[in-house]
């Protein structure tokens, strides 16, 4: 009788901690902006079963550091994983947009520098490279002394697609710089007497040779801003213009994910270091193209109009919580108390089955923890 007393109590207390335990995780919530101060933040879910979160700045001197999380919002410090003075570094500055794949075993760092190799001493001189390490907190070493490919224009913010077909795709931003085009937004802002030329950049997307030391044919033009001023797209990718802000136009941080049978590429727009930056996305049933621009673009911008506190949203990846079910949009911001400086927020976002993507944010109130 006694064993069955102290059986039944033994099962009561644990079915009370089971309850606790679980109250308590859902009780659990993180606010945006996390203590994160990336700009382009990427995060890998490992083999390990851990997230690590790599971006550019937050202290790192020439080259990269990362951060590590068991659930997406406790971020340990794992310090600079990546130096640009390894021994086949070929990069000077500019160390930007860092992302980290894992692939049989290894970790392979994409990202984009300033190439010291500058017979023409140009302003910009940026170009992608790929460096490797047999763990995510590095110590990452180029894996040749040079770019990945020199296209003849600079180039940043590497993102990579292993097709299922096994073909390794590269897309990429060209620069602005030096790029003036004729736009109906360009001859506009001339007539106003704001710039007498608007330069662009475009993405751009390439197959890569299976070692990553090269690519194979020439790259694909993806997307660009807005040729004609009553595109639906042209009133949001064109405000770093039209708010006399500065005379370029941005199409860049892509990142590219297949969703069923349809391609989508995720992108920003605008300048980086303004409030107007902001996010779009295109659909493709190809890799390379054509993609077409969303009707419900941006999906991401900013929320002062709205009495929100945040600007300059942009430059995201993607990730799911530990169960796999929520898909989260990671991305770089800017807060009313965070100044200048980036910092890094992670929401919610869906593909509805008509497929529509949308993103829950910028947000700021808590919420639970994915």
């Amino acid at each position: 009788m006694h064993k069955i007393f102290f059986l039944i109590t033994f099962l009561i207390t644990l079915a009370n901690m089971s309850c606790q335990t679980s109250s308590s995780k859902e009780a659990k919530t993180y606010s945006n902006p996390l203590q994160v101060k990336f700009g382009d933040p990427y995060v890998l879910r490992a083999s390990d079963g851990k997230y690590y979160m790599y971006g550019t700045g937050a202290g790192a001197k020439n080259g990269f550091a990362a951060y590590s999380s068991e659930d997406l919002t406790d971020w340990k410090w794992e310090g600079q994983v990546y130096f640009g003075d390894n021994k086949n570094g070929w990069g000077e500055h500019s160390y930007w947009a860092p992302e980290v794949y894992e692939r049989n075993g290894k970790y392979y760092m994409f990202y984009s520098a300033h190439w010291k190799v500058n017979p023409n001493n140009e302003e910009e001189n940026f170009k992608i490279g790929v460096a490797v390490a047999d763990k995510p907190t590095g110590p990452y070493t180029d894996m040749q002394d040079k770019p990945i490919f020199d296209p003849g224009y600079p180039i940043i913010d590497a993102n990579v697609l292993f097709a299922e077909d096994g073909k390794t795709y590269l897309y990429y931003s060209r620069c602005c710089y030096k790029h003036p085009v004729e736009s109906e937004v360009a001859a506009w802002a001339k007539q106003k007497g704001w710039f007498n030329e608007i330069e662009e950049s475009w993405v751009y997307g390439v197959e890569m040779k299976p070692d990553f030391s090269g690519v194979i044919a020439e790259p694909v033009l993806l997307l660009r801003p807005p040729v004609k001023m009553d595109d639906k797209q042209a009133e949001w990718e064109s405000r770093s213009v039209t708010s006399k802000e500065v005379n370029r136009r941005w199409t860049e941080g892509s990142y590219i994910f297949k969703k069923g049978d349809t391609y989508y590429m995720m992108y920003s727009a605008n300048y980086f270091g303004g409030q107007n930056y902001a996010v779009g996305y295109a659909t493709s049933k190809s890799p390379l193209g054509p993609f077409e621009k969303a009707a419900n673009n941006p999906v991401l911008q900013k929320n002062t109009a709205t009495g929100g506190i945040v600007t300059g949203t942009g430059h995201n990846s993607i990730t799911y919580s530990p169960d796999g079910k929520t898909m989260l949009c990671v991305y770089h911001g800017r807060t009313s108390k965070t100044g200048d400086e980036r910092v890094v927020f992670i929401d919610k976002m869906n593909i509805a089955e008509n497929g529509v993507l949308t993103v829950e944010g910028p947000t700021t109130d808590p919420q639970q923890v994915p």
